[in-house]
C-alpha cells in the first residue's frame, strides 16, 4: 500500500509549537526597557522634615514671616488677606523691617502646590533666602 505525499495519520498529534522566537522577542524588549528606565530623571523638590526629638526652641528677638495658605487657597500674611500678585512686595516690605527674620510657609492639606511654589519663588526674589515649610 502506498503512503500519501507528506505526513501519514500516525505523525498528527506531534507537533508543537516552537516558542524560541518569542522568547527572543520578550528578551530583547526585557533589555531595551531596562537600559531606558535608567536614562528616566524624576523631579521633585527636597523636603527635609524637622525631627520631633528636638527641643523647639524660640528666639523672642526673631521673629518670623508667616504665611498661611488656607483650604480654599487664600494667602494670609500677617494674618491679612493678600492676592497672589502682592505676595512678593508683601514679603519684600517685611523683611525690610527685620532682615533676619525668616518666611515660614503653612500650607492647608488641601491647598495646592502650585501656590506653595508661587511663594517660594516669590520670597527668594524679595532676597529671603531661608524659607520654610510648617505645619498648621
Amino acid at each position: 500500500m502506498r503512503r500519501p505525499f507528506g505526513r501519514g495519520r500516525d505523525e498528527e498529534g506531534t507537533e508543537a509549537i516552537n516558542l524560541t522566537p518569542m522568547l527572543d522577542v520578550v528578551f530583547i524588549m526585557l533589555i531595551f526597557f531596562i537600559v531606558t528606565a535608567t536614562f528616566v530623571k524624576e523631579v521633585g523638590l527636597d523636603v527635609n522634615q524637622p525631627d520631633e526629638d528636638k527641643p523647639k526652641t524660640v528666639d523672642p528677638n526673631k521673629k518670623s514671616i508667616v504665611v498661611k495658605i488656607t483650604k480654599r487657597d487664600r494667602i494670609q500674611i500677617a494674618k491679612r488677606d493678600n492676592d497672589r500678585r502682592a505676595v512678593r512686595a508683601n514679603i519684600e516690605r517685611l523683611h525690610a523691617e527685620n532682615p533676619e527674620a525668616p518666611v515660614i510657609i503653612q500650607p492647608h492639606p488641601d491647598s495646592t502646590t502650585d501656590l506653595m511654589i508661587h511663594i517660594m519663588d516669590s520670597a527668594r526674589q524679595a532676597g529671603v533666602y531661608n524659607v520654610s515649610l510648617a505645619a498648621q
